[in-house]
């Protein structure tokens, strides 16, 4: 009796989740928010433990399964139909980068710092922090980012010109602390990391929210 209750709990979850996600998963797979991703892990708790939980049979499965299902759909309803409700329920995109600077406050109350700034900038292609004109967070934890405009099509390989090497950029001072390891990488030591910032107007590397090094360019410095 027990494994034929184990079997049908399983079935009948899988089914109720199964109508769940046709009803309201879509947006949840191409969008998913902190709340969308919470919701998942709540229904497959509440299947998980109806499963071997004695006291609970397939229909309290059921049930709990679509009160917690019409609570989401009733969400997405009310954000669909009031849109000033989207910016509580949903979360609203914040600029993190605007015309080429790092915008920090917001940066902090993103709970981004520039280490993963800098990785979801290369998951977008964009392998510095120079090349972005505005990059905005997603409601949903992705970036977009709008590079500048000398960064932008038409290449110079649609004009015929030659083409000049590839460099990655490095790191060199991260929120007020330098990089060792990558200014050792890059052949340079502290003193001349120094003078490089203090040409910047910075006295010290506390002073300096980002600085990053690329082959042919120099140094690329933004101050606190």
């Amino acid at each position: 009796m027990e494994y034929s209750k184990v079997a049908i709990d399983l079935i009948c979850g899988f089914v109720a989740l199964f109508v769940l996600t046709k009803i309201v998963g879509k947006t949840s797979i191409s969008q998913i928010t902190p709340f969308d991703f919470i919701s998942a892990l709540v229904l497959g708790e509440i299947v998980g433990s109806g499963v071997f939980a004695d006291e609970i049979n397939a229909w309290h499965i059921i049930f709990a399964l679509f009160i917690w299902g019409g609570l989401v759909y009733a969400l997405e309803i009310i954000s669909q139909k009031f849109k000033r409700s989207r910016a509580v329920l949903e979360g609203q995109p914040t600029v993190v980068i605007h015309k080429g600077k790092i915008d920090r406050e917001r940066l902090k109350k993103s709970k981004l710092d520039i280490d993963q700034l800098q990785h979801l900038l290369r998951s977008k292609g964009t392998f510095s922090i120079r090349n972005v004109e505005y990059a905005i967070l997603e409601s949903d934890g992705s970036l977009s980012v709008l590079n500048k405009a000398s960064f932008d099509p038409p290449s110079r390989k649609d004009h015929n010109m030659p083409l000049k090497s590839v460099y990655l950029p490095i790191t060199m001072i991260s929120d007020g602390e330098i990089i060792h390891d990558n200014l050792i990488e890059a052949g340079f030591d502290e003193n001349w990391l120094k003078t490089q910032i203090s040409s910047f107007g910075a006295k010290n590397a506390k002073e300096v929210l980002y600085a990053e090094w690329l082959e042919g360019e120099g140094l690329f410095v933004q101050k606190m």
